[in-house]
């Protein structure tokens, strides 16, 4: 069964930068492709970044230039490193891992709160 544990949120100020961390384990890694989505207070969760088996990153338009996902697979993670970072940002990411080899999956974290003080 698949693991994910993220790590890395907290409180910043408007401007300032964060890197979130999700731990994989369970399974294959490379036979994942990876996702970051969040979810604010009231809010649909939505995606945010996804970052395939060939190391393709989709970013949504409101994280463009701002952050940026990748994976190691030696440590079996995948980070989200969020600059330029704005109130908007603020809620709780979660870490997806999407199986792509096999029988279809999607696994989840159990996220991690990130506050973006003005």
């Amino acid at each position: 069964q698949v693991q994910l544990v993220e790590s890395g949120g907290g409180l910043v100020q408007a401007g300032g930068s964060l890197r979130l961390s999700c731990a994989f384990s369970g399974d294959i890694f490379r036979g994942y492709r990876m996702h970051w989505y969040r979810q604010a207070p009231g809010q649909q969760r939505e995606l945010v970044a996804t970052i395939t088996r060939d190391w393709t990153s989709i970013y949504a338009d409101f994280v463009k230039g701002r952050f940026i996902i990748s994976r190691d697979g030696a440590k079996r993670a995948v980070y989200l490193q969020m600059n330029s970072l704005k109130p908007e940002d603020s809620a709780v990411y979660y870490c997806n891992a999407e199986r792509t080899i096999g029988l279809p999956g999607t696994f989840w974290g159990q996220g991690t709160q990130v506050t973006v003080s003005s």
